[in-house]
């Protein structure tokens, strides 16, 4: 049944949903017409207020529930359905990885067109909560307000420090506690915000680009060290060093302590100088021993417990002996490049983002080893025949894209080099299965393995193992 909404919205009345698809959002269908939902689970019977209408397909959002799926669970957040993160928590853990695999599973299948071989079942996360290592918070003079705010009549301090609403680069969702970071992360980010409401230190307006507190990023580390940088929109001799002395007296246990000025119309500050204040530089995340030094501009996996469980499997999928000559692609701060090395002959890292690799150069120095080089540029430019002609043609690669995937020109030149196995690291099984194919000609898909690294989240990792076709 339909009917039309005061607001001119259609709604659809009493729809089941069927299953989980891309995105995280559901699949629910009427009149032969598939509809993506979010905020719902399968087996839910909603009705829908549809958002958005194209030739095959439509989107909704559910404005009444009339029978609740099995598979949901109570969210554990206060603000789950309002801030963007964590949309998963509505539904159990198992369940969240049931459909991650399948995800898996349907992305290369139907994309890749791969015939699956062994296909191990996703590893999840040991942790379900507190499992990220780094945190971004947004300061805003202009806070959200929820439905059940407004309905109170209260007035409410709308200075906030926490999450954008998703859709929304200038409305910020001030946060009480996040079960993402552990502590003391939140006990951080409670104490900035009282100490700028209570001094009258202005917090940002996105719209009209004005404010002096912008950002706090937290980063806590599994060695105990902890890091905080604070971003402002102009330098403010008085304020600035107050704030942060009353951080570095109240929380002893942060290590490294740093500020950057930002002027700009964004909050990237990877072109801008980052002082530290207190403490040293950077700090370090350890696996196995190897110590990797993390600083203010350092890429490095949030979920360092689950990171080591996806190393370990993607060194066991390159097979190594401590003969083979290995080539990291997509580097990063060199990670499994160093991680690896002790297990083969030589790893050549490319990446190219220069202070990433200055970061990869920097991991190798500090754990001495001594079998590591690394190169900045374009990956299609760097990947060349002199760089072979330099080092040889690999017996490994390692290749860890970002979303996009891998350049065409890249995957071509993978396949005029031919190494001997390729272990293809990705968070988006879209994409590397579209990759996959490109690759069919001359591999095989020998062994699939997904991993949770960001629980109560759509988002997967998953590692792919191909080996030569045999001519």
């Amino acid at each position: 049944m339909r009917k039309k909404h005061k607001n001119t919205f259609e709604i659809l009345e009493n729809i089941h949903i069927e299953e989980m698809v891309a995105e995280g959002k559901c699949l629910a269908r009427h009149n032969n017409m598939v509809i993506f939902v979010a905020g719902v689970a399968p087996g839910d019977v909603v009705d829908l207020r549809i958002t958005r209408k194209k030739k095959s397909f439509m989107e909704a959002e559910p404005v009444a529930f009339h029978q609740y799926s099995e598979l949901r669970v109570q969210p554990f957040c206060e603000h789950f359905g309002v801030c963007g993160g964590c949309k998963w928590q509505h539904i159990g853990y198992d369940t969240q990885l049931y459909y991650k695999q399948k995800q898996v599973k349907d992305n290369l299948e139907r994309i890749g067109k791969v015939a699956l071989p062994e296909f191990d079942p996703i590893l999840g996360s040991e942790k379900t909560r507190y499992y990220r290592n780094k945190l971004e918070f947004t300061f805003s003079g202009n806070g959200w307000l929820t439905n059940e705010q407004i309905k109170s009549g209260e007035a409410f301090d709308r200075n906030a420090l926490g999450f954008h609403i998703p859709g929304r680069f200038d409305k910020i969702l001030d946060i009480r506690h996040c079960y993402l970071q552990p502590d003391p992360s939140n006990a951080i980010r409670l104490e900035v915000r009282n100490y700028a409401r209570a001094h009258g230190l202005d917090f940002y307006d996105a719209v009209k680009q004005q404010g002096f507190l912008r950002n706090l990023i937290i980063r806590t580390a599994n060695t105990g060290e902890l890091m905080v940088l604070l971003q402002v929109k102009h330098d403010d001799p008085e304020a600035i060093p107050a704030l942060l002395e009353h951080l570095k007296a109240t929380f002893p246990e942060i290590t490294s302590l740093q500020y950057v000025v930002n002027p700009k119309g964004n909050e990237t500050f990877h072109d801008l100088e980052v002082v530290c204040y207190h403490g040293q530089p950077y700090i370090h995340e350890e696996m196995e021993g190897i110590r990797f030094r993390v600083g203010p501009k350092s890429f490095y996996q949030t979920n360092a417990d689950q990171a080591y469980e996806l190393y370990k499997l993607t060194r066991e999928f390159a097979g190594l002996t401590g003969k083979e000559l290995v080539y990291d692609l997509y580097t990063g701060a060199g990670t499994i490049a160093n991680f690896v090395a002790g297990q083969c002959r030589e790893v050549i890292g490319i990446e190219y983002v220069p202070s990433a690799i200055e970061d990869a150069k920097i991991n190798s120095r500090i754990n001495n080893i001594n079998n590591t080089t690394f190169y900045a540029g374009d990956m299609k430019d760097i990947l060349s025949d002199e760089l072979l002609a330099r080092h040889g043609r690999p017996d490994v690669v390692i290749t860890d894209p970002p979303r996009a995937g891998m350049h065409p020109d890249v995957i071509e030149k993978l396949l005029q080099v031919h190494p001997d196995k390729i272990v293809y690291v990705s968070c988006n099984p879209a994409t590397q299965a579209r990759d996959l194919e490109l690759l069919e000609p001359k591999y095989n898909v020998a062994r699939v393995q997904p991993v949770d690294m960001f629980p109560q989240t759509h988002h997967v990792e998953n590692i792919v193992l191909l080996t030569k076709r045999i001519t």
